[in-house]
């Protein structure tokens, strides 16, 4: 699974971009915030489908506006830095457990910010992500080896029932998920993300002398 050339590159430069902005803001709108609590080191994975893509986000970085600023004081000055700076500027209502807020949403190069404040309390919240990229080429899965085959199970042993010699479980191939349209990946059912067999643990095989009488009944060769 090779690298898309120049992908992380712009991913990264995004997310350096998308930082410096909301320091700025955060600066302005919310002097003396602790700015190491704005967690931007490392993208996150936004989509699940393959190839899975990649984006920097920051949610809910709350800030503490100056005294005497009022709302209408707060949107207005974000919305003219982020117009400064060649944002795409916009503000909305949103009642959040029934407290209405401002919200001012400022869209650039695929980014966006936002930025929440509301009439009662001090606190003026700041959002931001750049957009989702796909950072790997796909790759199509290959199911692994067999960990033991007729050939090399070991004497007074048999080929696990489960995964037949597999050793990783058989419905997923070893990867602890499954392929989802909806979600794109959702853990597998037969293994819960355990991805080895769960009869043999992994081992491919199974002690004849402790077969239980069940077990038996998939290997008639043995007998009763």
């Amino acid at each position: 699974m090779g690298p898309v050339p120049g992908a992380r590159e712009e991913l990264d430069r995004l997310g350096q971009a998308l930082r410096a902005q909301l320091v700025e803001l955060i600066d302005v709108l919310a002097p003396g915030s602790d700015l190491s609590l704005l967690f931007l080191d490392e993208p996150e994975i936004a989509d699940w489908h393959e190839p899975l893509r990649y984006r920097y986000s920051a949610g809910g970085f709350r800030g503490k506006r100056p005294p005497n600023v009022s709302t209408a004081d707060i949107v207005s000055r974000a919305a003219t830095l982020l117009d400064s700076a060649g944002w795409e500027v916009a503000t909305s209502q949103e009642d959040a457990s029934g407290t209405p807020r401002v919200v001012v949403t400022g869209r650039h190069d695929g980014c966006s910010i936002e930025i929440r404040v509301a009439d009662h309390g001090s606190s003026t919240w700041f959002s931001g992500q750049t957009p989702a990229m796909a950072l790997y080429e796909p790759e199509e899965f290959q199911r692994p080896e067999p960990v033991h085959t007729a050939e090399t199970v070991t004497a007074g042993y048999v080929l696990c029932y489960e995964c037949d010699g597999l050793g990783w479980c058989y419905d997923c191939g070893g990867r602890g998920w499954m392929p989802d349209e909806t979600h794109g990946r959702r853990n597998c059912p037969a293994c819960h993300r355990r991805r080895v067999c769960v009869i043999c643990r992994g081992a491919a095989q199974l002690s004849v002398s402790e077969l239980s009488p069940y077990q038996r009944g998939y290997y008639p060769e043995l007998g009763r």
